[in-house]
């Protein structure tokens, strides 16, 4: 229980001061925290603080913030001087810092003055964030982007030049030539409109504007035709597809193609990240209001401290074997599963495989607010 000052009362009953409130909120909040005075000595160390540079509150006790830290702007640029100097009261940046182990951490920091009753100041407070993930996710974007300005600069490189030696030489290719260099320019062209159309789906992702238009779907149906499609491609590399699904599902308002590209997304990495001879298991259940999909493979598995990132766009798991892509697909089917109000998860282990469960509403809200009951 909180009263009017923000006192909290403990277990037995008795309230705490302000500061041990505060205190205990600097505690929780998940960012490394720290107290200086005007000499800039640490006179405070939270629980995040310890974790991102190593050392524990009492190591870090009277010590200089840049003995601590070791920031790559402690020297000719350090946030807090500029702060305690007095030239700004709040200071933003990006840096890094060194832990107490030697690795470089890229953080977020902020900084601002203490200062007492009558305004004078008397120390500084500086919050940071490990933004190692982030950082990690911007390199991959730009070395996404410029390996598919590289694979669109080869493909085009290849249709000028065949385009080319068509041109110039004419009636002097043979039939055979000119139909061998037509289906290679083809062939190219069909991999720029792959590339153009991964770049369009991704801008759509990043703004939101990905458009679904609903009608009845048969589950049944769409999965079963996925089966289909897929068992010669998956037999080729020794894996088995099944199909669990003994209860017939209902017709749901979906997007059905959307729904197509979620599940070859999914089958598609299960076949990949296969073992060979393994097993895909497609299996179906239901309750009152949702239909449950789990797809169910033996491949490699994922790292336990990637499992929270695989969703993200432009992540590409580290899987220890060279995959094309572009980090889109997984991006793509959860944006696609929350347009139609649903879910998806994943479990895994590594060396023994993944589950994706994908949860869908038998409801549909359209724009007025009305309910479109599933049909049976």
């Amino acid at each position: 229980m909180v009263n009017k000052n923000l006192s909290i009362v403990t277990k037995k009953g008795e309230y705490s001061s302000d500061l041990a409130f505060y205190r205990f909120i600097i505690d929780s909040i998940p960012t490394g925290i720290i107290t200086v005075t005007a000499d800039r000595k640490i006179t405070g160390f939270n629980p995040w603080a310890e974790k991102l540079t190593g050392y524990s509150l009492e190591e870090a006790l009277g010590q200089s913030c840049g003995t601590i830290l070791k920031g790559a702007m402690c020297h000719d640029n350090c946030p807090l001087l500029t702060v305690l100097s007095g030239h700004k009261p709040v200071s933003l940046a990006t840096s890094s810092i060194v832990n107490k182990w030697g690795e470089t951490i890229p953080i977020r920091i902020s900084t601002a003055g203490l200062f007492d009753d009558k305004g004078a100041l008397i120390g500084g407070v500086e919050a940071f964030q490990d933004i190692s993930l982030l950082k990690t996710l911007e390199r991959e974007k730009e070395n996404i982007i410029s390996m598919v300005a590289h694979d669109m600069k080869s493909s085009l490189t290849i249709i000028g030049g065949f385009a080319l030696r068509l041109l110039k030489k004419g009636r002097q290719v043979d039939e055979k030539k000119v139909k061998k260099y037509l289906g290679i320019i083809k062939d190219e062209s069909g991999k720029l409109e792959s590339l153009v159309n991964d770049f369009l789906e991704f801008s759509r992702l990043q703004t939101g504007k990905l458009k679904l238009n609903f009608s009845a779907t048969s589950l049944d149906k769409e999965l079963m035709e996925l089966m289909d499609s897929y068992q010669l491609k998956a037999s080729q590399s020794g894996i088995k597809i099944v199909l669990q699904n003994e209860k017939e599902l209902p017709i749901i308002e979906a997007d059905a193609r959307q729904l197509r590209r979620v599940f070859t997304n999914l089958l598609d990495n299960a076949i990949k990240f296969s073992k060979g001879k393994g097993t895909i298991t497609i299996s179906t259940n239901e309750t009152t209001e949702e239909v449950i999909i789990k797809m169910r493979d033996e491949g490699i598995g994922i790292k336990y401290d990637q499992l929270e990132y695989i969703f993200d766009t432009f992540h590409q798991g580290q899987t220890g074997k060279e995959t094309k892509g572009f980090g889109l697909g997984l991006a793509a089917v959860k944006t696609i599963m929350e347009g139609h109000g649903g879910k998806v998860f994943v479990e895994s282990q590594l060396g023994r495989g993944s589950v994706f469960t994908l949860i869908l509403p038998k409801i549909q809200k359209i724009d007025d607010g009305e309910k479109i009951q599933a049909l049976w």
